[in-house]
């Protein structure tokens, strides 16, 4: 697992974007908060597994694609991305400080909670 800032992953998706869409070079960003939190804020694109669902649902994560795990902080998202890695997905990162950073640091418009 590697860990990634919110403005290496900002850099990152606008990489992807400039290269026409980027559905390819893009990570698969997996925000595994809860409903209630997703619903607050979320950084475009995510998409939503919570994390006590993830051992059931990880057959839906594409795990030829790097992963960006998510959550508020940082400490959710670092413990399913130990999980990913350990059932063997090779590329998968932990946004440090999680949407709060995102929030902070490149998108203004969110909500804090």
């Amino acid at each position: 697992m590697k860990n990634i800032s919110a403005l290496e992953l900002a850099d990152w998706l606008a990489r992807a974007q400039a290269e026409g869409g980027g559905s390819d070079s893009a990570p698969i960003l997996l925000d595994v908060r809860e409903p209630w939190e997703f619903e607050t804020c979320r950084i475009q694109g995510a998409i939503l597994i919570p994390m006590q669902q993830i051992p059931a649902r990880q057959g839906e994560i594409d795990d030829e694609r790097p992963i960006v795990c998510i959550c508020h902080h940082g400490a959710r998202s670092m413990q399913v991305a130990l999980f990913l890695e350990r059932q063997g997905h090779q590329d998968v990162y932990n946004l440090t400080g999680g949407v709060d950073a995102w929030a902070r640091q490149v998108d203004a418009t969110l909500a804090l909670y």
